[in-house]
């Protein structure tokens, strides 16, 4: 990236290479934190199927209430509530952290019942189409430019919800839900960018959201439809146990999506899938029907399209970065 700063007396050679290692190293961070928060996320239904008999609401109102609790925590520690209310006062951010904080809400409670109702693999289908929105969000709204081979992986992914729609006999709406709402999410989360951290942002998503994850935790324990403290110790821990498994990945993302552009955020996303999918034949025994497989098969060849683009222009990357320290070290 060219400098801005025209008062600079360091020899002119060794900016460059100083810039790219700042990238390479930020750049490395992203996907290492992007990584993990997909890898979490994709061993999630595990940790919802021990939750029996614990509803989907329930879940989720646990969820936000628990992550608020751990995230207070982490500002304490990290002596960061200044920071924080400084979010807090800058209007734009509270707004637009507000707008993710419904998002992530709807995105939620979706994929947790999914999960809970026996249609883990559609809600793993929404995590396949995630990253063809994540790169529709980039083109559409961001202006990122789009490649012919990932146009193509575009194409190929409406013809599988086509293909799905008619093997579901109905609109996949869980997994469209999913795809949607994380992809507008992770977009929302770019648009903070630097102005708030992921501790930041998502205790304040969380604040948010705690209001109303409240009411609901009350209004199902006076009705007798709690069960975060009638069905033992161990039930109980695992429910507050929540915040911790719902903050983590969520802080890894949002330094992930700080770091990375929306393209390689989406192609980062194929971890999730690949493990919820896997879950739920292999653990949950959901069942696939032939014509699903092909809905599947078409889904994984709009993917398999995108990666190789995705190594086609890594590598391309990588030999503009060499030259232009080859140049850099000869003053060419």
């Amino acid at each position: 990236m060219p400098t801005t700063d025209g008062t600079a007396t360091s020899p002119a050679l060794t900016a460059p290479g100083i810039a790219l290692k700042a990238v390479d190293k930020d750049t490395t961070a992203g996907v290492v934190f992007g990584i993990g928060a997909y890898g979490l996320w994709g061993l999630l239904p595990l940790y919802f199927f021990v939750l029996q008999p614990a509803s989907a609401v329930e879940i989720v109102a646990n969820r936000v209430v628990w992550s608020l609790v751990f995230c207070t925590l982490l500002i304490t520690v990290t002596r960061s509530w200044r920071v924080l209310a400084a979010a807090f006062r800058d209007r734009t951010v509270l707004g637009t952290l507000s707008i993710a904080a419904a998002l992530i809400a709807v995105n939620w409670l979706t994929y947790t019942y999914g999960v809970t109702t026996g249609q883990a693999v559609e809600a793993s289908l929404g995590y396949f189409i995630n990253p063809l929105v994540s790169v529709l969000l980039g083109v559409f709204v961001l202006k990122e430019t789009l490649r012919p081979l990932q146009w193509a992986a575009v194409g190929i992914g409406f013809v599988a919800v086509v293909v799905l729609t008619i093997s579901y006999g109905k609109l996949p709406w869980i997994a469209l839900t999913l795809a949607f709402s994380f992809g507008l999410y992770g977009f929302v989360k770019k648009r903070i960018g630097p102005k708030a951290d992921a501790v930041t942002s998502l205790t304040m998503e969380t604040v948010v959201l705690t209001p109303l994850a409240a009411a609901t935790m009350i209004f199902l324990a006076v009705s007798g439809a709690a069960t975060l403290g009638t069905h033992g110790s161990g039930h109980f821990w695992l429910l507050v146990s929540s915040g911790v498994i719902t903050a983590v990945p969520l802080l890894f993302f949002g330094a992930s999506a700080r770091r990375l552009p929306m393209t390689t955020i989406g192609l980062l996303q194929y971890f999730a899938p690949v493990l919820q999918f896997i879950v739920a034949l292999v653990v949950f025994q959901e069942a696939m029907t032939p014509d699903r497989w092909i809905g599947f098969g078409v889904v994984w060849l709009a993917l398999l399209v995108l990666t190789v683009d995705m190594l086609a222009a890594t590598r391309r990357n990588s030999v503009a970065r060499k030259r232009a320290l080859r140049e850099a070290r000869t003053g060419r």
